[in-house]
């Protein structure tokens, strides 16, 4: 196996998906770490009785077969947080989440000297512009937090670069080189953005920016909007003494609506409020269906059942909707365009005043961007290109490798000289 001093593995960790890469013999190198593809799915899955841990479409296909074990995804969000440090019990063993996210990175490092035959001493990866955004000091300690998962990862050092600068990198062909581009970089967790050019073929970038708002957070308003009244969200109480009724609590809905907090709910105490919701609720069906889905730990396939109706809405299917049959027979909840366009209308806002704010940092009036460029999954979502179309009148729309623009940049700037 070689050990050459420029055995550098760029590698995108996102919230969702991850993806490895490498520049070799002057050309960007895909590294398929599971099934031949160029992505996996950022999941793990520890089974109930100590297997090894499973990643990627694999964690994924044990949840769907309905392995007993423990499910987990969207962990890039937990950095900064000092629940990244907490110790749980997963899969008959207490472990904390940087431990968690530490063996994943570490799967993916084997993962891509197997498949290479090189050894990677140092990783370049990216990292959104901010990883919270409204809070630098915990921003500094999500990079410091990330930083020392690769190094505990067997990698000897790690340089970071902001993902939609790295998107720029690998995009910057689709325009004319004198022409502004703005990169808008929609992935799981993280919303990002930077303002470039490229003349001589050397991208510039003019100004980066970027908010802690992703394709998870769509998930999670979607959830609370569509799918939870069903689970008794909205509703009320009745008291245990007295007259007149309370409104029911929002904590457990906001939880199961979170990806990355789901697994933390199949807990004696969860239950246990659960029960008490259920004995006082208004409308106790509805509840009942909560008790299931805690019960049974159904969390992460309402979940998943969220993200797909929203991905039918937004392509206008007509028979989108939020498939519960696995909590009770014929349950779903409809969705519609129009529907999930108010669920999510405070985001509109939010993209828009984060880009016109990237253009502001830039010194470039809205009208001189001659190209916008998509990338990352939830680009794909049509309120994003109608925000950046409708700041950016005169620029033309292109999509790049929703999926990979961002660790092929990081490659090829770990290619440079």
């Amino acid at each position: 196996m070689s050990d050459a001093p420029d055995a550098i593995l760029a590698i995108d960790f996102g919230t969702s998906n991850s993806a490895a890469a490498i520049w070799q013999d002057g050309a960007l190198r895909r590294i398929p770490i599971a099934g031949g593809e160029d992505t996996l799915p950022t999941a793990v899955f520890f089974p109930t009785r100590g297997a090894a841990m499973q990643i990627g479409q694999q964690a994924v296909q044990s949840l769907i077969d309905g392995e007993d074990g423990r499910f987990m995804r969207a962990l890039k969000s937990i950095l900064g947080t000092s629940l990244f440090h907490e110790s749980r019990l997963v899969g008959g063993k207490r472990r904390t989440l940087s431990e968690i996210v530490t063996a994943f990175l570490a799967a993916v490092k084997a993962r891509a000297e197997a498949e290479t035959g090189r050894r990677f001493t140092h990783a370049l990866s990216g990292r959104p512009v901010h990883f919270h955004s409204a809070d630098p000091a915990r921003d500094r300690k999500a990079e410091e937090d990330l930083r020392a998962c690769y190094l505990a990862a067997g990698f000897a050092g790690v340089d970071f670069m902001f993902e939609p600068e790295a998107a720029a990198v690998a995009s910057h062909s689709l325009g004319r080189p004198e022409e502004l581009g703005l990169i808008v970089d929609i992935g799981g967790g993280t919303s990002d953005f930077s303002v470039y050019r490229a003349p001589g073929g050397r991208v510039e970038i003019l100004a980066s920016h970027g908010l802690r708002l992703g394709g998870t957070d769509f998930d999670h308003a979607i959830s609370l909007s569509h799918a939870m009244p069903l689970l008794g969200h909205g509703t009320e109480l009745r008291r245990t003494f007295g007259e007149g009724l309370l409104p029911v609590p929002n904590g457990v809905y906001q939880d199961l609506s979170s990806w990355p907090k789901i697994p933390f709910l199949y807990t004696r105490d969860t239950q246990k409020l659960v029960a008490d919701l259920v004995k006082h609720a208004v409308e106790p069906k509805k509840m009942t269906r909560l008790a299931t889905v805690i019960g049974d730990e159904l969390g992460h396939e309402l979940a998943f059942a969220v993200e797909k109706g929203k991905i039918a809405a937004n392509s206008a299917r007509p028979e989108a909707r939020i498939a519960m049959g696995y909590i009770e027979r014929g349950l779903a909840a409809d969705v519609t365009p129009a529907s999930m366009d108010a669920a999510l209308g405070a985001y509109r806002r939010a993209l828009h005043q984060a880009m016109s704010e990237t253009l502001d940092m830039a010194d470039t009036a809205p009208e001189a961007i001659g190209r916008i460029v998509l990338v990352g999954g939830s680009s794909l979502m049509s309120l994003v290109a109608d925000e950046a179309k409708a700041l950016c009148t005169k620029a033309e729309v292109s999509r790049s490798e929703a999926f990979t623009a961002v660790v092929d940049g990081l490659a090829i700037a770990s290619g440079r000289p």
